[in-house]
């Protein structure tokens, strides 16, 4: 089935109105830095929230997960641990608050309230800018890798052909249509920023959330538990697993077996295992800069920075399971009628648009259709604003102009806008998969972020220098090191995909090793600078010098002694956070018993949490 004349109008009215509410926006928007990138930081937690979610609702991300779904069942609920999904709890926990009490404008701006701004402290800024800089160039490419697959299958190119004054050759017809809507979604945050993102976000999740709806009704309606029990291998609709993985779709879809063994994850429980390792320290590390962070910054409180991140996961993962699900057992139960071929092979990330042509009706494929446009139009947008953030705060106002006018330095986030999405658009025109972008992000380029950024929490004797020497050479590592290892030595039988995962200790090893040995060769930061820090972030962990040099000046200081209870609310956060990813899936696969176990599983989580988290958060009013 094509689009129909009512679904096109269904995704112009949707398009109409992001570039209005730009143009609405605008004169609010370029008041100074602060409302362009936060919003003026007079945005409610829960609109934030929903723009978070919005966010990471992103479509690139909603097809791999579809694939996992499809392929993996209920195990793929763990996958996106890769990310990791749950550093949003330990950000709700604990980090938010302390990252929103240091008042700055970004991740880097920071920087300076840990570092001071000493040589140390200056290049700790500027490998933090280029950190920014580099995860953002990858995101968008990966999403800009989404939109073109996605929009290719809806839009044949000889409908479009004839409005192309100029030929393009087939391979880039995915591309042309990536940058055709990645310019409607650069335009209106360039011209609204964060109060743009934001309006504009909600819109867009309140039509993924009746779009996710739909579709899961018409999965439940359309297929039988006994129709997807037939067409399944046995443990799909289990979510724990054994030492390898123990799905075989031979017989079934054979291709399946072939593109488990691609993705790597047939030993599930060593992949498991490194997962939750990288996870729990890329989690403790906090949040990387880019928009989750700038969300986090842009909120008027630690208490609603905190809110804000703990809402994230309610609001976002019953939906966005709910639409996954649905078009997963779709696609297994019709699989024959679905076309996954692409230049002439079988290509699982095409799924979730091959679904969507089959099983949405009129009216319903345009709805859903812009849901997930907008899912797209929100990750990117979101990412667009944290690039000009760094490069004209951190960069430009810092060293180059620093008495440039608002107007100015408003105008340059405009112009920096446009040459970030050119270059990222450039470097999509050059990746055929979303996962190898997914793995290298979440498992490399992160993977040497995690060292330096764990401890400038958490060990008061990480100086500047010994930040700068962790960050350049994991960044450095983390570019390189795939290149160098692939089919060498005990990584001869690792997929590349997910090479960087595997990668992941090796990294840690060699950035942390260049972190400590650095900070411990040169003096200790200023500890003027240290004993401000840790009294407006009040972290806890190794803190022992610098809080008896705060005890003199204050005897009434208390020491965070929460860390016992952090943990425990993590954990906590954590069974709750895979309750809200599992329950939505055995609703639409009718598995009732797994369901009510699962929603009574959360009950208990959220009556915890209630007592051991949200009652402890500290008053609404504390350093706003």
């Amino acid at each position: 089935m094509q689009l129909q004349t009512i679904d096109l109008s269904i995704i112009g009215l949707y398009l109409a109105s992001t570039i209005f509410i730009g143009l609405y926006l605008k004169k609010r928007a370029s008041q100074d830095l602060k409302a362009y990138f936060q919003g003026g930081k007079k945005l409610p937690w829960y609109l934030l929230g929903l723009s978070n979610a919005s966010g990471m609702f992103d479509i690139s991300g909603t097809m791999w997960l579809v694939t996992l779904c499809f392929v993996y069942g209920l195990k793929s609920i763990w996958i996106p641990w890769l990310w990791p999904v749950f550093n949003q709890v330990f950000l709700a926990v604990f980090l938010s608050a302390w990252l929103r009490r240091s008042n700055v404008l970004t991740g880097a701006e920071w920087i300076q309230t840990r570092f001071g701004n000493d040589t140390g402290g200056r290049l700790a800024h500027m490998v933090v800018v280029l950190f920014a800089i580099i995860s953002v160039l990858g995101f968008l490419a990966y999403g800009f890798v989404g939109i073109g697959k996605f929009m290719e299958i809806f839009i044949p190119w000889e409908v479009v052909s004839p409005y192309i004054p100029f030929d393009i050759p087939t391979r880039y017809i995915p591309h042309f249509y990536g940058i055709f809507f990645t310019g409607i979604a650069t335009f209106y945050v360039m011209l609204g920023g964060m109060f743009s993102i934001v309006w504009a976000d909600v819109v867009q999740f309140s039509i993924m959330a009746v779009s996710a709806v739909i579709i899961a009704i018409l999965a439940i309606t359309n297929v039988s538990p006994e129709a997807l029990q037939a067409a399944t291998p046995e443990g799909w609709s289990n979510p724990f697993f054994g030492w390898t993985l123990n799905l075989d779709w031979s017989g079934i879809i054979d291709e399946v077996n072939t593109k488990i063994i691609s993705d790597g994850y047939s030993l599930f429980s060593i992949f498991f295992m490194m997962m939750l390792f990288k996870g729990v320290l890329l989690s403790l590390a906090g949040p990387a800069p880019n928009y989750d962070m700038q969300k986090i910054l842009a909120t008027r409180s630690p208490r609603d920075a905190a809110l804000m991140s703990g809402f994230v996961s309610i609001a976002l993962n019953p939906f966005r399971y709910l639409m996954i699900a649905g078009f997963a057992v779709l696609a297994i139960v019709y699989y024959q009628e679905l076309d996954l071929m692409t230049a002439g092979r079988l290509d699982f990330e095409n799924i979730l648009p091959a679904a969507m042509l089959r099983f949405a009706p009129v009216g319903v494929l345009g709805l859903v259709l812009a849901g997930l446009l907008a899912a797209f139009m929100s990750t990117f947008a979101s990412t667009v604003n944290a690039a000009p953030a760094y490069l004209i705060n951190d960069i430009y106002k810092r060293y180059i102009n620093p008495e440039a006018s608002n107007k100015r330095l408003v105008r340059a986030s405009y112009l920096i806008s446009v040459l970030v999405v050119v270059v990222s658009t450039t470097i999509g025109m050059f990746v055929e998969s979303i996962n190898s972008v997914l793995q290298w992000l979440v498992s490399g380029l992160w993977g040497g972020y995690v060292v330096s950024n764990v401890l400038k929490w958490y060990w008061w004797r990480l100086n500047g220098m010994g930040y700068f020497w962790g960050m350049l050479i994991g960044i450095i590592g983390a570019l390189s090191f795939p290149h160098l290892f692939t089919g060498v030595g005990i990584f001869a039988g690792v997929a590349d995909d997910i090479l960087p995962l595997y990668l992941f200790p090796l990294l840690l090893l060699v950035s942390g090793a260049g972190c400590i040995v650095a900070s411990l060769l040169t003096a200790p930061e200023d500890p003027a600078i240290l004993k401000n820090f840790y009294r407006t972030v009040r972290p806890w962990g190794l803190w022992g010098p610098i809080h008896r040099l705060v005890l003199e000046d204050d005897p009434e200081f208390r020491r965070n002694k929460n860390f016992t209870r952090d943990m425990f609310n993590v954990s906590v956060g954590i069974i709750a956070q895979t309750c809200l990813v599992a329950a939505p899936i055995f609703l639409v696969i009718r598995e009732n018993v797994s369901l009510a176990s699962t929603l009574a599983l959360f009950g208990a989580c959220a009556l915890i949490l209630k007592k051991t988290w949200y009652d402890k958060l500290e008053p609404a009013n504390a350093n706003a």
